[in-house]
């Protein structure tokens, strides 16, 4: 069966970790993030949402040659609420001048 190559990546604000597989034709991202070993390296990843390139997927999607499978962190702070609350804060700046 033919081989492809792909990236299994997961970044931290810190570090990056990038694992380079070669897998089976086939192979879908799960099976990928198992051969990675990222989860035993980063427990509190198991679970966690995935994509291909900055798009999320599920993880029963077939790979493709070239692919890179990004393990995504939960976000620390609603980039909506974030612009609401400085929003209100400009508000409030602009009517105590």
């Amino acid at each position: 069966m033919p081989e492809i190559m792909v990236e299994v990546v997961y970044a931290l604000p810190d570090v990056q970790t990038v694992v380079t597989l070669r897998v089976p034709q086939g192979t879908i991202i799960e099976q990928a993030l198992k051969l990675s070993n990222l989860t035993m390296r980063y427990p509190e990843i198991d679970g966690a949402p995935v994509g291909i390139f900055g798009c999320r997927l599920s993880s029963d999607t077939v790979l493709t040659d070239q692919d890179r499978v990004e393990i995504y962190r939960p976000l620390l702070a609603d980039p909506k609420q974030r612009r609401r609350e400085s929003g209100r804060r400009q508000t409030a700046m602009r009517r105590k001048r």
